[in-house]
């Protein structure tokens, strides 16, 4: 503990200010020996036992009360008792203080006379008062004016004797406001007052309605007022959400808005100019390396990201700067190094204004006053502390150049490319066919999306193409890679906020050739969903194992943010599934990940998405029978099998247990609702296509199910090729104990014991009917259609799984057709060294149809003499499998009379 002889002696030694106010008043110099912050609590009570009347005394109470606060903030601070933190808090506290109060007694007073202003509502107005800047962030300093602007909700008049509009009344209110805190009395003053950015600054109203302020953000705002009101905050009102509803948008864009670099560029040139003119380079605040080259940093991530990450919505400079370290946005210790110069530029900052009372951020001229100042930031001398001071500017202001910094990527290439003579160069580099890739450039350039964009943005494109003509050469394919790449550029030019974003990154551009060379439905991809560009950005996390705990945490908390409004919700669930699918893929395409684990990864992803969207749209059913629901999904095909790809569609049905009065018809909602929040296509896409047809009656049946109507149907009115289908369902979403209940009917019907002969007849004749279903007239051999292919595996694991789980329940383990035909060689229903041969080859037929649903090619289909060792072992364990169930003669003459009148038709044996 400090001794109050030790906090008095440096109070007075560094705060000049300090020093008189004890000389004109001793009896302040109680405030020394708290041994706590000055609370708003504290502020209150103060206030509350001083003779406030009228106006005048108002003005003397609140000056008075600064002058406590201000004196054991000095005391707490230069002792080393407070923080940055307090200081800054307490500070903004007696702001708050300051407005509430006086806000409210002026308000009172003027009631009295004038009468309750109301909207043409009839409702109660009042005067919100918004706080900007450092006073909006919490974030005060000691000696700072506060940045105020006022607002009301709507236009109306007073309702007493004298009548006033609102706008008067507000005017007169908010002018009184003024005073009391800015007007410099016998006692001083509160606080200055800065009002200059209000709407058309020092030419506008002194007051505005909500509307008035609309109507200027859509159509005056201009780039450096986002920039401030990221720090707005409503101080008093009765209407702040429906203000933050307004503003909100204007700040925060709904995409990534990387051309915010170039406006906050645009913005610090500016003020390096005024710096220059002004020889401002002592300033801390202002100067190179100051306290808003720190700001700016933290500031143009929350405008490019604010819209699409809540988190970022903050308004303290020191959190901001910590998230964007978590969310890997700034390096660590970047971050920990602006982090650090800002405590001890905002600490330097707060001892220059004890000094004197003054608003200043510029370092003494006298050697005296500096020394002072030295000595109080902890230093023996000013030469040391000189030398601290500019090692902290110096590392700000290599980062702001490195934030801020234009590109300077060139790709050495003649402007050649963006005209006709553009071939002889691209020979030159590679291009196997430099006549049509020029011709294609030089379309670019010359067509009616180019000319139609604004200045801006064709300066990017002329600037970007140059440099993806340099990236798609390095490839091994560039003409492929070039041709995807600018199929993706035309898809993005008229979104200045992309163009921006592969000129300030010009590596991203790298990583776009790379996948553009490795899979032209990677490549499809990304240009459907260009807001994927930003996962190129942090190629260490993009290239990471991926993290299920995190992607959960995020989608649960960006979710929270934006409970309640459906249409955010959808695109929150979409954004997210997109980008872990093409985190999936990225590492798909390095080689990282086996077909196995990927089709794990897509089924998880699939599972979680449809656990939200079962939850959302519970929770947002109307009229429900139930505050909570026994329902459940469950998944058929690849999902159900966790063979998902990247662009299955989900087999899926809806299943309930629940006897309660009206549970049919809410769950019968609640199913719409699920399936068309799954297949709405919005801004950011489809979530995922669904297929419904596998429940039971297929497309005439009932949407939803009921346990016991589904085990019946199972039971006694499925055809055989449902049962297939069966093998490979489970429960992926929903009540658990729903799921538990289907797993058990799942396995009862499996472990049916049935006439082998008659089911491999209805099994063969069923193979005949796809292999009509898709005829393959060319020689190629279709991987999953043709015989010895995929659905040949998959029919042979299907009838040994229905023909045999009687004797051995351990087949009905959804397990996986690798997993079960291991388990049927090890038991002995097929040959061992048969079975790993055709689990090779169900592997190596999934790698490869992976492999062309990847480069784009519509049909699964390779080269005769591909594969075929694994055809034929496929073809060896079918004839082993059938041969002896099913003479020929019964296949060829299999009645399909039954089949022709099932509601799926043939197309429903495609979801088996």
């Amino acid at each position: 503990m400090r001794s109050r002889q030790e906090i008095f002696g440096k109070m007075v030694k560094w705060s000049r200010y300090a020093a008189r106010m004890l000389d004109s008043d001793p009896d302040l110099q109680g405030e020394i020996d708290h041994g706590r912050p000055f609370s708003s609590e504290e502020m209150g009570a103060f206030l509350d036992g001083s003779e406030i009347r009228d106006e005048e005394s108002l003005k003397r109470a609140l000056r008075e009360l600064r002058k406590r606060v201000m004196l054991r903030i000095i005391a707490r601070d230069l002792s080393g008792l407070a923080d940055l933190s307090e200081v800054v808090k307490t500070a903004s506290c007696l702001a708050e203080v300051s407005i509430r109060r006086s806000l409210g007694l002026l308000d009172k007073w003027m009631r009295v006379e004038f009468g309750v202003p109301r909207g043409v509502s009839g409702e109660e107005q009042q005067l919100h008062v918004i706080g900007m800047g450092k006073l909006g962030g919490g974030e005060l300093n000691v000696s700072s004016d506060i940045d105020l602007i006022f607002l009301y909700p709507e236009e109306g008049e007073t309702d007493g004797r004298r009548r006033l509009s609102c706008h008067e009344y507000f005017s007169r209110l908010g002018r009184k406001l003024i005073a009391s805190l800015g007007e410099l009395t016998a006692s001083g003053f509160v606080f200055r007052v800065d009002m200059r950015l209000r709407p058309y600054g020092e030419s506008g109203s002194l007051v505005a309605s909500f509307s008035m302020l609309e109507d200027y953000l859509l159509t005056q705002g201009r780039e450096w007022e986002r920039y401030a009101w990221i720090k707005g905050r409503a101080l008093t009102g009765n209407a702040i959400a429906e203000l933050m509803h307004i503003v909100t948008p204007f700040v925060y864009r709904k995409y990534l808005d990387f051309g915010a670099y170039a406006s906050m560029r645009d913005l610090h040139a500016q003020i390096r100019q005024q710096v220059r003119r002004r020889e401002m380079h002592r300033n801390i605040k202002l100067g190179p390396g100051g306290i808003r080259e720190i700001e700016f940093i933290a500031q143009v991530f929350q405008l490019i990201r604010g819209g699409r990450d809540g988190d970022l919505m903050k308004r303290s400079t020191l959190e901001v700067l910590s998230l964007l370290a978590q969310k890997n946005i700034l390096p660590s210790g970047v971050a920990g190094e602006l982090m650090d110069a800002y405590v001890f530029l905002r600490n330097l900052e707060h001892r220059l204004q004890y000094l004197d009372d003054a608003q200043t951020q510029d370092l003494p001229e006298k050697e005296e006053d500096l020394s002072i100042i030295a000595a109080s930031m902890g230093f023996a001398d000013t030469d040391s502390f000189l030398a601290a001071l500019d090692a902290h500017r110096q590392k700000v202001e290599h980062h702001f150049g490195e934030v801020f910094s234009e590109s300077r990527a060139d790709s050495g290439l003649s402007p050649a490319f963006l005209s006709e003579g553009a071939a002889g160069e691209l020979r030159v580099l590679g291009f196997s066919e430099p006549e049509s890739t020029g011709a294609r450039l030089a379309r670019l350039r010359q067509g009616a999306r180019y000319r139609h964009l604004p200045a801006s943005s064709q300066k990017h494109v002329d600037r970007l193409v140059p440099l993806m003509v340099k990236a798609a050469s390095e490839r091994d394919h560039p003409d492929v890679t070039l041709a995807r790449m600018l199929d993706l550029l035309e898809a993005v030019s008229r979104r200045a906020a992309y163009l921006a974003l592969l000129t300030e990154y010009p590596h991203a551009l790298k990583q776009v050739a790379k996948l553009a060379c490795a899979s032209n439905w990677a490549s499809e991809y990304l240009r459907l969903h260009p807001i994927l560009l930003d996962e190129l950005l942090d190629t260490r996390s993009l290239y990471s194992p991926l993290d299920w705990d995190a992607v959960r945490a995020n989608l649960y908390a960006r979710l929270s943010e934006i409970e309640g409004d459906v249409e955010r919700e959808m695109l929150v669930l979409r954004d997210i599934q997109h980008s872990v699918l093409f985190q999936l893929l990225v590492r798909d395409l390095e080689g990282l990940l086996k077909l196995e684990e990927l089709s794990d990864h897509l089924s998880a992803l699939a599972d979680l998405m449809l656990s939200e969207v079962l939850r959302l749209c519970w929770k947002g059913l109307r009229a429900k029978h139930a505050q909570d629901h026994e329902f459940a999904i469950v998944g058929y095909g690849k999902l159900g099998g966790k063979e998902l790809g990247y662009a299955s569609d989900l087999d899926i049905i809806f299943l309930y247990e629940d006897e309660r009065p009206g549970a049919q018809e809410t769950y019968a909602r609640l199913a719409q609702r699920i399936n068309t929040w799954l297949t709405s296509s919005t801004s950011s896409g489809v979530l995922y296509e669904t297929d419904l047809r596998l429940r039971p009656n297929g497309s005439s049946g009932l949407l939803v199910s009921s346990i016991e109507a589904f085990e019946t149907y199972q039971m006694k009115d499925a055809w055989v090729w449902e049962h297939q289908a069966l093998t490979r369902a489970r429960h992926v979403a929903g009540s658990g104990k729903v799921g538990e209940a289907f797993e058990k009917i799942r396995k009862k019907v499996l472990v049916v014991e049935r006439n082998l002969r008659d089911l491999a007849h209805e099994i063969v004749k069923m193979r005949k009917k796809m292999l009509e279903g898709h005829p393959n007239p060319g020689s190629q051999f279709d991987i999953k259609h043709d015989r010895g292919g995929i659905v040949d595996v998959e029919f042979i694991v299907q009838y040994l799984v229905l023909g045999h789980s009687f004797r051995h329940p351990e087949l009905t383990m959804n397990s996986g057709n690798i997993a079960l035909l291991g388990k049927m060689g090890e038991i002995g229903l097929i040959p061992a060294d048969l079975a790993e041969k055709v689990r090779n080859a169900y592997r190596n037929f999934r790698k490869s149809q992976h492999r062309l649903r990847l480069l784009g090619e519509r049909y699964a289909r390779v080269a005769p003499e591909e594969l075929k060792e694994e055809r034929e072992s496929v073809l060896l364990l079918w004839r082993e499998v059938f041969a002896s169930a099913v003479d020929d003669q019964s296949d060829r003459e299999a009645d399909q009379d039954g089949w022709n009148r099932h509601p799926l038709g043939i197309q429903g044996a495609n979801d088996v």
